[in-house]
């Protein structure tokens, strides 16, 4: 009697969207341009990776699957956050460099 081997394989890079999507989420509070990059780079790896489940979901795991939208969403929600806090240090920058040309900060006596 033959034994057949119905176990999936894993999705080609599951854990390097989930670690890339973890670490971009981390990371936001001290590097905002690095977690920016690692979370886009998460981001179209984890849409490259459904669309290849998607293609044949019958090969590979729902294990893996959950990994990459895992990593996915924590890519996405990374992105979003270092892009409005980058665009607020520019905001703020701008602002220091108006108000010093306008005399705001000059001592008053």
């Amino acid at each position: 009697m033959e034994t057949w081997n119905n176990e999936k394989k894993e999705l080609p890079n599951a854990t390097t969207v989930l670690t890339l999507g973890i670490l971009s989420l981390v990371l936001f509070w001290l590097y905002g341009l690095v977690s920016l990059i690692l979370g886009i780079i998460a981001w179209i790896m984890g849409n490259n990776e459904r669309r290849i489940y998607l293609e044949s979901p019958g090969v590979y795991s729902e294990a893996s699957l959950r990994n990459v939208r895992t990593g996915r969403t924590c890519a996405i929600i990374a992105v979003c956050l270092a892009t409005f806090t980058i665009l607020f240090v520019i905001l703020l920058f701008m602002g220091l460099i108006v108000g010093v040309g306008a005399g705001i900060f000059s001592s008053v006596l």
